[in-house]
């Protein structure tokens, strides 16, 4: 990729507690084009949520970003900024879309007031200019009559409009990059896809770069061009979407295209992936995964995989790029709980 926008390097985000440290980001490194949709999927507790933080600056103690990180945004290491030049960025040039707008919104402000606050804390100027672009964002992200709905309060909107008030504040500034972190998760289906819908359209407008943060596959698939699949703070797989699904290399990546449901598929019938993400305290040794795999054998509990080469673009941090014979032997996993019992 030619000069991107954004180039993470070697992300370590660390949390110091009482029950020891937890390695949330462990060594994340991708990149992000200009105008580029780049999804970021995973099991709740796999490191997404925390990468993003970690972009932004927003990691507070016990938590912290390890010396040796990089992540260069422009041509500037957010890492090395001070805090008031990383203000300048933070909702100027990067933009947050969280999951849940009741959460992201002031309750005892008018949403008008909100987005107007966001233009004037970056762009100054007056109050009437800054409830002007206001009201000119609620229009473009759909709000219906706008000129009356700045004044609404968040609790007189519905999840759909609330989400799309919030994607108008993290758009006012005409941002070079928006991470969206579950930005569907707590809407309904219908409204899911009119959310995904304006997402895309306002890229194409703005020419904006999206990391869509998500669990959900089939959010990708409709949104993405490409894909990052991370597992126990690290990652375990990228590729162009379509490759991805098509030709998915990493275990892990296999059995979360496993669990999406299928047209005509039985409920009950829907494959799961055994056990679930370990502490970030005490990932196992050799591949992190391999006590869920049903390809492991001794060299993945052994030796912690590199990420190989396996196409254009496509890479995977498994033994089997070297060993892919061993894939026409699969065995039930090894799941090892919390206390290290087999469960």
């Amino acid at each position: 990729m030619a000069d991107p926008l954004l180039s993470v390097r070697d992300l370590r985000t660390y949390f110091y507690t009482d029950g020891g440290i937890a390695r949330s980001v462990d060594g994340v490194s991708f990149e992000i084009g200009a105008g580029e949709t780049v999804g970021l999927v995973g099991e709740s507790g796999c490191g997404k949520s925390v990468t993003a933080l970690s972009l932004l600056r927003l990691i507070r103690p016990p938590g912290r970003i390890e010396p040796g990180s990089a992540i260069e945004f422009d041509g500037k290491n957010l890492v090395s900024l001070d805090e008031r030049s990383m203000r300048s960025i933070r909702g100027a040039r990067i933009a947050m879309v969280f999951q849940e707008p009741m959460t992201a919104l002031n309750p005892v402000f008018t949403i008008g007031d909100q987005i107007a606050e966001v233009v004037r804390v970056h762009h100054g100027g007056s109050k009437q200019e800054a409830r002007k672009r206001a009201i000119e964002m609620l229009e473009t992200v759909g709000i219906p009559s706008p000129h009356e709905r700045v004044d609404d309060y968040p609790h007189q909107l519905s999840g759909g409009m609330r989400q799309r008030v919030v994607i108008a504040m993290a758009l006012v500034m005409n941002p070079a990059l928006v991470i969206a972190d579950e930005p569907t998760t707590a809407l309904d289906v219908t409204i899911q896809a009119q959310i995904l819908e304006l997402l895309r359209a306002l890229q194409q407008k703005f020419g904006t770069s999206i990391l869509l943060i998500t669990h959900d596959l089939g959010v990708v698939a409709e949104t993405a061009s490409r894909v990052i699949v991370m597992y126990g703070g690290e990652i375990v797989e990228e590729a162009p979407v379509r490759e991805l699904f098509a030709a998915a290399h990493h275990p892990y990546t296999e059995g979360l295209l496993r669990a999406m449901p299928q047209v005509g598929q039985d409920r009950e019938r829907l494959a799961t992936i055994p056990g679930s993400v370990p502490s970030p305290t005490a990932w196992p040794a050799g591949c992190r995964f391999h006590d869920r795999c049903r390809y492991a054998w001794d060299r993945c509990a052994a030796e912690h995989p590199q990420l190989y080469p396996i196409g254009d673009g496509h890479v995977s941090r498994c033994h089997l790029a070297v060993e892919p014979e061993r894939r026409a032997h699969p065995h039930e996993p090894l799941v090892v709980s919390a206390v290290g019992r087999k469960s």
